[in-house]
């Protein structure tokens, strides 16, 4: 197992590590939209957090030597189901191979966010 670690995404807020390459596979942890340069949740209304999102995945996926285009499946998590349109709107503009998903609506996601996203990508392929 090898972790993954950037600074080009948000460090960890817990006991956890951004991600972790196994068996050709890496599995990110779930990403919300915290801006790594500072800390902070400056972006606000769900496409301006989902485009950050997107960007924190991105260094990740990128840290372990893979992009968008080897992810096999996310898991996408709203504080509101209302947001689906414009989170996927976002989505689909970095996920263009159409992986697998679960899209859930959650009471309450870390900081008070409005979208949290998590990947699994193929590595070395």
């Amino acid at each position: 197992m090898k972790k993954i670690a950037t600074d080009k995404a948000p460090a960890a807020i817990g006991p956890y590590s951004q991600g972790i390459v196994a068996g050709g596979f890496l599995f990110a942890s779930g990403q919300i939209p915290i801006n790594p340069e500072n800390g902070q949740i400056e972006a606000q209304g769900i496409e301006a957090q989902a485009e950050q999102v997107m960007k924190n995945v991105g260094a990740i996926l990128s840290a372990a030597g893979t992009d968008y285009t080897k992810v096999v499946k996310t898991t996408c998590f709203l504080a509101d189901m209302e947001d689906f349109a414009a989170f996927n709107s976002v989505y689909e503009k970095y996920f263009t191979e159409k992986p697998a998903r679960s899209c859930v609506a959650v009471k309450t996601l870390p900081k008070a966010v409005l979208c949290e996203v998590e990947v699994i990508a193929c590595v070395g392929e």
